[in-house]
């Protein structure tokens, strides 16, 4: 009897033992809280438009997933970011322009991602080819040219407005911005470093004047009779167009658009795309707002509201984008244009492009 008892008191006390080793209720309140805190996204974003906070509300009803949006330039977002290290707050940097994505990755502040939704629905050229960033949105860099004094004809190619024809005509904005810096990394990939070199050189001796202004400035020179061809995006003609300013619309009616290169390399194209930050709290969370912008109800909203190119194959391009008709893109990917970004920057300080 009593060897009974005892073995059933070493039984009890170690059911006890085991008992107090164990904390479900503790475990269960930490994978709660894991959750709470999981139901917001940090952003960095480079882009200041309506159509943009619209969506991040859309994303926010669906998913229940609170958008945190801090805006500003996207170098100063860059600074901060390296700034702030492991123990910044950015869940995703978004920017406009390819070099710019670039620059973020070769800062070392964005990660890989990988996602069979974001493949699906954004194509390879226009991610970054480690899988650091993704294109969201596409302008194209075209020619908008002065209706009573250019015919359609007389353009071809970007090439050709280096021309002698074009001598003190030609507009278009600093080398400093990203967007022109980007445009000779294209040409330095298709056509090599002494032919990009050259053309940049030819179309400095065609300046209507020093480069100066955004890119409807350049459409306003236009209007003023400064020059009758400029360099632009065709996102700030589409701006222009159904601007609240009725001088920007009356400048805009006056112009057309041209697609340069159609017979030979296509038009430059560029992208607004974003990348999960390395040090990122919420990355899940980062990837589904990802994958929210490249799905095809937000780049419907994208191409409607803000005159942008769907990425998403499956959504077409608003009425508006289509009445400027198709179009052949330069066929290259878009990393390659943040790989030739410095070469570009030299190129432009050789030739004196201001």
């Amino acid at each position: 009897m009593k060897k009974v008892l005892i073995l059933f008191l070493t039984i009890a006390l170690l059911a006890l033992s085991a008992c107090g080793n164990e904390k479900p209720s503790t475990n269960n309140a930490n994978d709660e809280t894991k959750k709470e805190e999981s139901k917001e996204v940090n952003l960095y974003t480079a882009r200041h438009y309506d159509v943009d906070d619209q969506l991040y509300k859309k994303f926010e009803e669906k998913t229940g997933i609170k958008v945190n949006v801090i805006k500003g330039e996207a170098d100063e977002l860059l600074e901060r970011i390296k700034r702030e290290g492991d123990a910044s707050q950015a869940d995703l940097f978004l920017t406009a322009d390819a070099g710019r994505l670039h620059r973020a990755k070769s800062d070392g502040i964005l990660q890989p991602v990988t996602s069979d939704l974001l493949n699906e629905q954004i194509p390879a050229k226009f991610q970054d080819k480690d899988q650091m960033w993704y294109g969201l949105t596409k302008r194209a860099r075209v020619i908008i040219y002065n209706k009573e004094t250019v015919k359609p004809e007389e353009l071809s190619t970007y090439e050709a407005l280096t021309d002698d024809k074009w001598k003190g005509r030609v507009l278009i904005r600093s080398s400093e911005n990203v967007y022109n810096q980007s445009l000779l990394a294209s040409f330095i990939e298709i056509n090599g470093e002494e032919k990009a070199k050259e053309w940049a050189a030819g179309l400095v001796e065609n300046f209507a004047r020093d480069p100066e202004g955004g890119d409807r400035d350049q459409a306003k020179a236009i209007a003023a009779g400064i020059g009758d061809v400029a360099i632009m995006n065709t996102y700030y003609f589409g701006q222009m167009l159904n601007s609240e300013d009725p001088e920007e619309v009356k400048v805009a009616e006056n112009l057309g658009i041209f697609f340069p290169n159609q017979d030979t390399t296509g038009t430059h194209v560029n992208v607004s795309g974003a990348g999960v930050v390395k040090s990122a709290k919420n990355k899940e969370n980062a990837i589904k707002l990802l994958e929210f912008l490249s799905s095809p109800e937000a780049q419907g909203i994208f191409a409607e509201a803000n005159y942008e190119y769907p990425v998403n194959e499956a959504v077409e391009p608003t009425e508006l984008l289509k009445s400027w008709g198709e179009f052949k893109e330069q066929d290259i990917p878009l990393s390659v244009l943040g790989d030739n970004n410095a070469k570009a920057i030299l190129i432009f300080n050789e030739v004196g492009w201001k």
